[in-house]
C-alpha cells in the first residue's frame, strides 16, 4: 500500500487555513484587529518569501488559543469551516484524492497548520490521518507553545519519519503533492514529488529536477 501524501493550504485548499483563520479572528473582533492584521500579513509574506520564522510565528498564531475558552474556540472553529474553508475546497483535490483511495493508497495530509484548526479540515476530505503542528495542551487548555517539533520544512521530514516508524508504513511508492518551496526537503524524499499550482521558487525548482507539475484550481482551466 503506497502513501499519497497531500499538502493542505494553497494545494488541497485554493487558500491558507492559517491566514483564513486569522483574518476570521480578526473580523470577529476575536484579537485586536489593525495589529494582528499587520502580523498575519507580514508572516504569510516571510512564509511565501521562504524566510518564516516558524517559532515566532507559533507564538503568535497559537496566542488566541491560549487567551480563549476551548468551548468559544470550538464554536468559532465549526462557523470558520463553514464559511471559510468549505467555499475552497478544491473540486480536483476531492477528485485527486478519490483516485488515489480508489487505487487503495493509504492517505496522509501534512501541514505547518496547527492540529487544532486543520483536524476538521482533514475530516473534511475524508483522510483519517494528520500530520500538523500540534498545541500544547495543559488539563483542556492550550498553553500557546508548540508540542514536538513543527512540522514545517525540515520538520515536516522529521515527523513524517517519526509516523513511518509508529504505523509501520514506508515511503515507497509514494507521492507528495505540495505548492510551496517550503516543501522541496519532503518533495525530495518521496518518489513521486509532484508540484501543484506551484510558488515560482518551486515551479523552476519541478523544471530543472524534471518533476511533473499540474494544478488543481479551476481558473487554470479557462
Amino acid at each position: 500500500m503506497a502513501l499519497a501524501i497531500f499538502d493542505l493550504d494553497n494545494t488541497l485548499l485554493g487558500g491558507d487555513s492559517d491566514y483564513l483563520w486569522g483574518r476570521f479572528l480578526v473580523e470577529r473582533g476575536v484579537v485586536d484587529g489593525a495589529e494582528y492584521d499587520r502580523l498575519n500579513e507580514r508572516f504569510y509574506h516571510d512564509y511565501q518569501a521562504g524566510r518564516l520564522d516558524i517559532m515566532a510565528f507559533l507564538r503568535f498564531a497559537l496566542r488566541p488559543l491560549r487567551d480563549n475558552d476551548p468551548a468559544d474556540l470550538r464554536a468559532w472553529r465549526a462557523e470558520f469551516i463553514a464559511e471559510r474553508i468549505e467555499p475552497v475546497v478544491l473540486p480536483a483535490a476531492l477528485e485527486l484524492i478519490e483516485r488515489h483511495r480508489g487505487r487503495g493508497d493509504e492517505l496522509l495530509i501534512i501541514t505547518a497548520t496547527n492540529a487544532f484548526v486543520t483536524a476538521p479540515i482533514a475530516a473534511r476530505f475524508g483522510i483519517a490521518h494528520l500530520i500538523a503542528t500540534v498545541p500544547e495542551q495543559i488539563d483542556g487548555r492550550f498553553t500557546g507553545e508548540v508540542a514536538g517539533i513543527p512540522s514545517f520544512r525540515e520538520g515536516k521530514v522529521a515527523r513524517l519519519e517519526q509516523w513511518l516508524a509508529e504505523t509501520g508504513h514506508d515511503l515507497a511508492g509514494s507521492h507528495f503533492y505540495s505548492d510551496s518551496h517550503n516543501d522541496l526537503p519532503l518533495l525530495a524524499r518521496v518518489d513521486h514529488p509532484v508540484a501543484v499550482d506551484p510558488d515560482p521558487i518551486l515551479a523552476a525548482e519541478a523544471r530543472v529536477r524534471g518533476w511533473p507539475s499540474l494544478s488543481l484550481r479551476p481558473e487554470a482551466a479557462t
